[in-house]
């Protein structure tokens, strides 16, 4: 995840205009009634106003990154008031150069370039709001930060040992334990410790930001966040590319079903229904390739999977991220420099101190600051988080140069993808074998290809409809259409209707379990992961046809899933010409740089992962696996009571 600081937001193409009265000031550039271009010294003038806009905004930028990695490093009362303290006066000053803004007209600029740096100084994200409205919105989401953060649990059969923390405790429980019902113990309690405390904050977040989005000339926050991306329709783009993907979603639903049939029982799961969340290795259910050890479709064949060999060969966080770096200057892009090594925080300190471990990437502004804040663990999903961490750290350097409205993803998905698109090659046979990272006997047959293909996809494809039903869900919120009466269970029937997964208990309103998610509480946009998901596989196809790892007229000798671009400087210079030019051009022209393609397109995932869809198609018609799912028996009513009035027998 990469960190974007909120108080200003300088993201978006269009001018925001304000709902509040007008501030009267004295701009560096007169407003006038004139219409055409401004030109001679009131051009000039612009120019110099919005280098100074720059310069201050990034030094401000700066010193709230500072005061933000202070607190989320060190999670103590007086970080947090010296983060809000800070974060307020970098908004008010913000909102003084935004005031400026408004009073002449940079729309009469006739310099393409300048008038984009311009409109996106213009969009004053939640900075926009009263300095007390600000920083109730800050406090409420370092609150509900701090529930997240510092939740512990208790353990399974042990009700007096209750510090197990979600990293690494609990996520390695979820990896490794097949006991149901420690599952069950499990995915109940941190929704408890997490979304249940947070419930009430939530509606005051829901309300300030979407009276900060009104400011900002938005219905509500959904639109403000979906103009991120610079498109009509953003929305239904997503849903249409949702529906590209879907059937093979299906058939990989279909085949997981049956696997935990088979490991679980009929009394624990159903031949057509839904997947119970639990059971899938993972808190949210949003990726499976932790039960690939009893699902995979060739179990005698070695999977290509590097933790072992990690192990024994003593590998610390340091050294998967020295790892890390060296894939991307082995592309001829940048190394990182000395002060990463110095100021990132790798692993999970054992000073005793409460920190935010959700992995994260960070841009000081300063051009030459660049951290990773991460609670790293010894295995290979570690080591592919890993490269996605860095993966952000690059595109900061290669775009440190540009103006400071432009230090930013082409859109959100971008950023997140260009790890990931690293990740693809880090994770092949192929390549862990050239790092010793592989037994060199491991086969490359095509049962073991399949195999991994398969674990992939548990990761990328499993993960498609959560991806999609989290903003789903809060773009609702902001509309209104979902009310806090109806957060829980309205959550429920969209994850039964994109993910076909329910939860192993029936629920109620009293919980809030989509609040379990470290981004919904942290006020973290998630279509993002989404898109990422997607365009990672555009950009992968056009980089490894550069490299000649891949030839779409012999897929059966050079096929998209065997490619590594490891030491490819033809495709770390493609890849090095669009992270340049940061957000400077709209997302289309970046995405063309690379693919040759002006659209969002899901041809390259489904073709990378066709071969598996393939197999699971004849596999689960031999099989007789149902496609598809039917409704859930799990309730979600209002309240407790209801439930167990049901429940109770029959007084009468």
């Amino acid at each position: 995840m990469m960190l974007r600081l909120c108080f200003l937001m300088a993201v978006g193409s269009q001018l925001a205009l304000a709902e509040e009265p007008a501030v009267e000031v004295q701009s560096e550039v007169a407003a006038t009634t004139e219409t055409g271009p401004l030109t001679g010294l009131e051009l000039q003038r612009a120019k110099e106003f919005l280098e100074r806009l720059n310069n201050e905004t990034s030094v401000w930028y700066n010193r709230g990154a500072l005061a933000q990695w202070a607190y989320d490093s060190n999670l103590t009362a007086a970080n947090l008031v010296a983060k809000i303290h800070m974060l307020s006066e970098a908004a008010a000053a913000g909102k003084a150069k935004w005031a400026e803004i408004q009073a002449f007209p940079w729309q009469r600029i006739g310099d393409d370039e300048i008038r984009r740096q311009f409109s996106k100084h213009a969009r004053l994200g939640v900075g926009v709001l009263e300095k007390k409205d600000y920083e109730d919105y800050e406090n409420t989401v370092a609150n509900m930060q701090q529930e997240y953060s510092t939740a512990r649990i208790c353990e399974y059969k042990e009700a007096d040992k209750c510090d197990l923390a979600l990293e690494p405790h609990l996520t390695e429980l979820l990896m490794s334990s097949r006991d149901p019902e420690e599952l069950k113990h499990v995915w109940i309690e941190w929704r408890k410790a997490t979304g249940e405390k947070v419930k009430p904050l939530y509606p005051k977040y829901v309300d300030l930001i979407n009276r900060a989005a009104r400011l900002n000339n938005y219905t509500d926050n959904a639109a403000s966040w979906l103009d991120d991306y610079e498109t009509d329709n953003f929305a239904g783009q997503i849903e249409n590319l949702w529906q590209q993907m879907r059937p093979l979603y299906l058939e990989l639903h279909a085949y997981v079903r049956n696997q935990l049939r088979e490991k679980y029982g009929d009394q624990i799961v159903s031949r057509d229904g839904p997947l119970p969340a639990h059971l899938l290795g993972n808190m949210w259910a949003q990726t499976w390739e932790h039960i690939a050890d009893f699902s995979t479709p060739y179990p005698g064949k070695k999977l290509p999977d590097a933790t072992e060999n990690m192990v024994k060969q003593g590998y610390d966080a340091n050294r998967i991220f020295h790892l890390a770096d060296s894939f991307f200057t082995s592309l001829n892009l940048s190394a990182v420099s000395e002060s990463f090594w110095t100021n990132s925080i790798l692993e999970k300190p054992n000073d005793g101190r409460e920190l935010v471990c959700h992995a994260s990437a960070w841009d000081f502004y300063d051009g030459k600051d660049f951290r990773i804040k991460q609670c790293t663990r010894v295995n290979s999903e570690d080591l592919s988080t890993a490269h996605h961490e860095m993966g952000h750290i690059q595109y900061y350097m290669q775009y440190k140069d540009q103006p400071f409205p432009f230090r930013e993803g082409a859109n959100p998905g971008f950023h997140e993808a260009i790890g990931d698109v690293m990740a693809l090659s880090v994770s092949t046979l192929q390549h862990l074998k050239k790092i010793n990272l592989l037994d060199q006997d491991t086969q490359e047959d095509p049962e073991a290809m399949l195999n991994y293909l398969y674990i992939i996809a548990l990761q990328k494809v499993a993960f498609l409809p959560f991806g999609y039903a989290v903003d789903k869900w809060r773009w609702n919120v902001f509309r209104g259409s979902i009310t806090p009466d109806k957060y829980n269970c309205d959550w429920w029937k969209l994850v039964h209707e994109l993910q076909g997964v329910e939860p192993p208990v029936d629920r109620s309103e009293e919980d809030f379990d989509v609040a379990s998610k470290y981004h919904v509480i942290a006020s973290v946009e998630y279509i993002r992961y989404f898109v990422s998901t997607v365009i990672q596989f555009q950009f992968h196809k056009s980089l490894c046809q550069v490299a000649g790892q891949y030839d779409p007229a012999d897929i059966a000798h050079k096929p998209l899933h065997q490619c590594d671009i490891y030491q490819s400087k033809e495709a770390g210079n493609l890849l090095g010409s669009m992270l340049k030019l940061g957000s400077s051009k709209p997302w289309p022209d970046a995405m063309e740089v690379i693919t040759g393609q002006r659209e969002m397109d899901a041809a390259g995932l489904l073709e990378y992962f066709n071969p598996l869809y393939e197999w699971l198609k004849v596999k689960n018609k031999e099989t007789g696996a149902h496609v598809g799912w039917t409704s859930t028996s799990k309730r979600c009513v209002q309240t407790r009571s209801q439930l167990q009035l049901v429940d109770s027998p029959s007084t009468a």
